[in-house]
């Protein structure tokens, strides 16, 4: 799949449908409303801390992309994280799942 592809590479992608302009989420080479295909394009970031744990001194996080994309990751900061505050992709990659590191803007 793609995603993953691209996920090996560093980089976090997104489906979108050229016909009716819907983000696909879960990632599909089809679109979910009109089935007709979708191309792939760089997610906007930043994204927005949805919300966020501790657990043996790391911190994980679900954070939105797009208003409509959600993914949790590992999130490397200085400060306590605050949710509503915005993130960017700090690295992304795929070891049989997908692994996203986030980081304050």
């Amino acid at each position: 799949m793609i995603f993953e592809a691209e996920l090996k590479n560093g980089r976090f992608v997104v489906p979108e449908c050229p016909k009716c302009q819907k983000l696909v989420w879960p990632p599909s080479d089809s679109c979910t409303r009109c089935f007709g295909n979708t191309v792939w394009r760089t997610a906007d970031e930043p994204g927005t801390l949805v919300e966020y744990s501790a657990k043996d001194g790391k911190l994980f996080c679900m954070v939105e992309f797009e208003n409509s994309i959600r993914v949790m990751g590992a999130l490397e900061c200085d400060k306590a994280p605050a949710v509503g505050q915005k993130v960017r992709v700090l690295s992304c990659g795929f070891d049989n799942s997908p692994r996203f590191t986030f980081s304050p803007e």
